[in-house]
């Protein structure tokens, strides 16, 4: 972290760190981390979601087909602006296949090293996308266990790879019939399993919610916002420049306190008020070396706003 103004301080009146949100403005800009179940589509998983907390905005981030189960992202309010970053998450799954013949694990093993790296992926007819030719990466696929017709399949891979066309391919590979009989994603990108909940769990927060007055729970099911770019490099931010940058004003350099080591020129980085809020995504504008020497100057260009314009009051007047 390089600090340029230590001795600035944020006014408490103003603005709340992700800690501090109500339920409600939780929903205006967080997320949950649902486990789907087979059957529904993503579409109505999120559409009974949305209905149930009576939201107007909530999308999900990287579709499950209604056969698989796992991890599916739901993004509420001003999260939905980040679907594109979430979609380019990695994924791993898990997956069942079914062969027609009896393999043996050694072969099975020997076959599916052929198929890591970068590949070729076609959605399957009855995916939700366009069917169009892709080429995919495979960061990882692992046999866990095999036994008769049955294989237990990891595969850790690219957003966007369809787990499906890779088995036809592993069965062309084989010249062995096999199907894919049951599919679940236990991770997408940092988000796993272990901090899921079902449509149940939700449903009995928000009941206990409307009917006992307790938002704790459902509370403590949404996620802020801010834990969405966590990868990305953070500018922090005066009170003063928050006002002007939630207006879509450009940085400037007297409104910067510190910023990340890692941040690049020509690269996208959060810009954060000094309570750990999201403020904005954008480009950094100028080198990082250049920064501790400039005493005017924009640093950055907001691309997306996250923070409602009257969070802050305005630092200057018409």
């Amino acid at each position: 972290m390089i600090t340029f103004d230590s001795d600035v301080q944020t006014n408490p009146k103003y603005g709340k760190s992700p800690g501090e949100r109500t339920l409600e403005e939780r929903l205006k800009r967080g997320f949950m981390i649902l486990d789907k179940t087979n059957g529904p589509t993503s579409h109505q998983v999120t559409a009974w979601a949305r209905e149930m907390l009576g939201l107007d905005k909530l999308g999900h981030g990287g579709t499950l087909d209604p056969f698989a189960t796992g991890v599916l992202l739901l993004l509420s309010g001003k999260a939905m602006k980040l679907a594109p970053t979430v979609l380019g998450h990695d994924k791993t799954y898990v997956a069942v296949v079914k062969f027609q013949e009896e393999m043996d694990e050694s072969v099975l093993r020997e076959a599916l090293s052929h198929f890591s790296g970068t590949i070729y992926n076609v959605p399957p007819e009855i995916s939700a996308v366009k069917v169009q030719v892709r080429t995919r990466n495979i960061h990882a696929i692992e046999l866990l266990e095999s036994d008769h017709h049955l294989a237990l399949i990891h595969v850790e891979c690219e957003s966007g790879t369809y787990i499906r066309t890779l088995v036809n391919d592993l069965s062309l590979w084989l010249n062995v019939p096999a199907k894919l009989v049951e599919l679940r994603r236990p991770k997408s990108g940092r988000y796993q399993l272990n901090h899921s909940i079902s449509m149940q769990q939700l449903a009995d927060a928000h009941w206990r919610w409307k009917e006992l007055g307790d938002a704790s729970v459902l509370e403590s099911l949404i996620y802020p916002i801010e834990w969405l770019i966590k990868d990305l490099p953070k500018l922090v931010i005066k009170d003063s420049a928050v006002a002007a940058v939630s207006r879509g004003a450009p940085l400037m350099r007297p409104g910067l306190v510190s910023m990340d080591d890692e941040a690049k020129q020509n690269h996208d980085v959060a810009i954060m008020s000094m309570k750990d809020e999201l403020v904005a995504i954008g480009k950094l504008l100028v080198s990082p070396s250049d920064l501790p020497s400039m005493i005017s100057g924009e640093v950055s260009i907001p691309k997306q706003v996250f923070i409602d314009e009257d969070t802050y009051p305005k630092g200057w007047v018409r």
